[in-house]
């Protein structure tokens, strides 16, 4: 796959990454045995022999498993954490945590920052997160307290890059104001069933700042993927499916699946969207990576926005 940067830092990785939310296919700590060892590396080795280089990772992903059998993978292959680039995220904590009465809530305290990103170094088994991202915006964060503690994680060597996910501009620009490094993504969700992101200023700061925008879940949970359907009914659910109609008349066209023409739909966007790539499947993790290789056309590119706005353009 061709390269690119990430934001205006050093880091540069292939145009697709591969988010590491299921690879061990549970939630549940618990329930990570041989089996779920083994899909996990076989989707990795399958990841990395397609060329991806960005691993998308979150504390949260089976409470720390992803991690854990993600650097157990990194231990068992001598070389390969050098074809990486690691990312992980930070900053959503679940009801019991630390306590039974403890809410759910998002947390950027220095303190929480600090202490889980110790926890994801060790369970990852690295020394060095390559990308470190805010999950989800704290309506309590501060920007100063934040900043304070990116800067000792700099400092310590115990990240490379800094991130956001989730952030509309507004919150984004008032921790970049306060921040003394670069903020170099925002990982959101961009897709043809949540075209949000092109009209509310996101894209558009990405653009103005050289933020690289991580597109998380880029098929919309799969129904935009070959295959994927909608159900139920109402407007909405018969304008996708009118959508998927159109994706797989112009997919059968260019001769890719489905999956590959909705990744190269996000491709095709100038800030440099990096589409997520999530399945744990071998055969559909090397599909993808057909997208870095279509160019839609204009006309194409805008038959499948408007088709997705349901309606006509202003």
């Amino acid at each position: 796959m061709k390269t690119q940067s990430i934001g205006i830092s050093k880091l540069k990785t292939t145009r697709l990454a591969y988010g590491c939310m299921r690879i061990v296919g549970t939630w549940d700590p618990k329930s990570i045995g041989p089996d779920q060892r083994a899909m996990a590396s076989k989707a990795v080795h399958a990841a990395v022999d397609a060329g991806y280089t960005l691993f998308d990772h979150a504390d949260i992903y089976c409470a720390g498993g992803c991690e854990s059998v993600f650097g157990e993978i990194l231990r068992a292959s001598k070389g390969l954490r050098k074809k990486m680039v690691i990312a992980t995220k930070c900053g959503i904590r679940f009801a019991g945590d630390p306590r039974a009465e403890s809410p759910h809530r998002y947390d950027f305290s220095a303190e929480h920052i600090l202490a889980s990103c110790d926890q994801s170094l060790k369970r990852l088994g690295i020394d060095t997160i390559d990308l470190y991202q805010l999950h989800r915006p704290d309506v309590l964060m501060d920007p100063h307290e934040i900043a304070a503690a990116f800067a000792k994680l700099k400092k310590q060597g115990k990240v490379r890059e800094f991130g956001v996910s989730n952030f509309l501009p507004a919150k984004l620009a008032a921790l970049q104001h306060a921040c003394p490094v670069p903020l170099v993504v925002n990982q959101v969700e961009i897709h043809l069933g949540r075209l949000a992101c092109f009209t509310d200023g996101t894209l558009d700061q990405c653009l103005e700042y050289h933020i690289t925008p991580l597109a998380w879940s880029p098929l919309g949970g799969g129904f935009l993927g070959t295959g994927g359907t909608v159900e139920g009914k109402g407007a909405w659910q018969d304008g996708m499916r009118k959508l998927l109609k159109l994706m797989d008349e112009m997919a059968r066209r260019h001769d890719v699946s489905r999956t590959v023409l909705a990744l190269a739909w996000l491709l095709k966007h100038p800030s440099g969207i990096v589409p997520i790539v999530g399945s744990a499947n071998p055969a559909r993790i090397k599909d993808a990576v057909k997208a870095d290789t279509l160019e839609l056309s204009r006309e194409d590119w805008y038959k499948l926005y408007v088709a997705a706005r349901m309606e006509g353009l202003p």
